[in-house]
């Protein structure tokens, strides 16, 4: 992943510095548990630890490029590590890698990288859902208009807006955890999964220390259903992130001005048109979602392997473990930080819910209607005649009110009064179950305000 969009802390996982101290830890391990079985010489798995160790921890760019170097003659990475590794540990360094494969190393380090990741997208959704929370608490009885096919339909509360998308990414959470758990696994099994060379008990040892879990069974790899499943989550995550983002992409259109990204002093929006105050922030993460979402079915091709193993997942995996973690953890940290300082218009939200003349109220209007004894065919017949007059004189001189016509109509006002129309048409009527969903959302411990008195 470029620069612009990474995170120094997660794009330090991906680093070679992190994955080759990685591939130490699994070899000293290794050996310090042969050690113990007797297979190898206690002296050589103290000496792998204590020559080796200092000399991973302190890496610098010679030792990266020499590593380079014998990759280009040797044509294998691990082989190559484990040459860089041998000239510092010295005649010891024999019984590095006793009767294991490289893909119980590959395989091992990629499971500890993922976790490390995963756990770094976690926090960014903690902050998210924080972020959501405090604002749908706050927005709780602000009352806006909500849309269907991108039409006014009904009021409702754009504390409630928030709160569903704070469910949504709640359930992302869960996911994540559950994906954290499927690919925090250890493979230490040899050639083709048999232990033929190197005993379970050095597999439970290893995993033991890294935090991981046994593979239950392993061909020579790690069976890719399971990361298939990782990049699944952060494509479902990534989803979410596009769908709030062109919420507020929406509700900073122009024409809608109901909230929008913050604009900071300084800040240009336009290199023409000095007014322009883009949404850049969410049309970026909707981008970013979409290059998270991409990398699914190359991580499902993935699962089908020749035989015991083939290669054909390793260079996928190369580019889009690092990108999808790294370019999800940038869109989370983005996302949070657009939440906690969004601009929200309440003023504007009132203005727009009541700028189609009233009509937005025809289902509590025709509620009313049928409640008061009018057949449902009638009633939904005299609201729509009346929406629509309404609807069809908006903008004109002296267009009549969605009230003004019901007032007009006398089928309506044989069983409603002027009374009874204003009550049907006061939005706070849709904010009364408002806290109930949130204490459902956010717990019913949630602190609750009271009864809604139209805030």
């Amino acid at each position: 992943m470029i620069p612009r969009y990474s995170r120094p802390e997660m794009a330090a996982i991906w680093e070679p510095r992190n994955r080759y101290r990685i591939w130490f830890e699994i070899e000293a391990l290794v050996a310090e548990r042969q050690g113990e079985l007797g297979q190898i010489p206690r002296e050589a798995a103290r000496a792998i630890r204590e020559k080796g160790g200092p000399r991973v921890a302190s890496m610098t760019e010679a030792d990266l490029a020499r590593i380079d170097a014998i990759e280009a003659e040797v044509r294998h990475d691990v082989i190559a590590f484990l040459t860089w590794l041998g000239e510092g540990i010295g005649p010891e360094a024999r019984f590095l890698h006793q009767g294991l494969t490289s893909s119980d190393v590959l395989d091992t380090t990629l499971a500890v990288q993922f976790t490390q990741a995963l756990d770094l997208i976690d926090r960014g959704l903690a902050r998210l859902l924080d972020a959501l929370k405090a604002r749908a608490l706050e927005h709780r009885h602000t009352v806006t208009i909500g849309r269907s096919h991108g039409i006014h339909a009904e009021p409702t509360s754009f504390g409630l807006k928030l709160a569903g998308h704070w469910a949504e990414f709640a359930r992302g959470r869960e996911r994540l955890a559950a994906a954290r758990r499927e690919i925090g696994t250890c493979a230490i099994s040899g050639a083709v999964g048999t232990f033929a060379h190197v005993d379970p008990s050095i597999e439970a040892f290893v995993a033991a220390r890294l935090g991981l879990a046994v593979e239950p069974v392993s061909t020579q790899v790690i069976p890719r259903d399971r990361h298939a499943m990782v990049f699944a989550v952060l494509a479902v995550i990534a989803a979410g992130i596009e769908r709030l983002a062109i919420e507020i992409r929406h509700l900073q259109r122009s024409e809608v001005r109901e909230a929008e990204e913050y604009f900071h002093p300084g800040q240009k929006g336009s290199s023409a048109m000095p007014h322009k105050r883009n949404p850049v922030l969410s049309e970026n993460l909707t981008g970013l979602a979409r290059l998270v979402r991409g990398m699914v079915v190359p991580a499902l091709e993935n699962v089908a392997l020749w035989h015991e193993r083939d290669i054909s997942h390793s260079s996928v995996e190369r580019v889009i473990a690092p990108d999808a973690t790294i370019a999800l953890d940038f869109a989370l940290q983005r996302l949070a930080g657009m939440i906690e300082t969004l601009v929200i218009y309440p003023e504007r939200m009132a203005a727009n819910l009541e700028a189609l003349g009233g009509v937005v109220h025809s289902g509590e209007v025709l509620l009313a209607l049928t409640q008061a004894g009018m057949s449902r065919e009638a009633a939904y017949a005299a609201v729509q005649r009346n929406a629509m007059a309404t609807w069809a004189a908006l903008g004109t001189e002296g267009a009549r009110t969605f009230r003004d016509h019901l007032l007009a109509d006398p089928e309506v006002t044989a069983y409603l009064d002027a009374a009874a129309i204003d009550r049907a048409m006061d939005p706070r009527l849709h904010l009364r179950h408002v806290d109930t969903v949130l204490a459902r959302v956010f717990g019913d411990d949630e602190e609750r305000p009271g009864d809604v008195d139209g805030g």
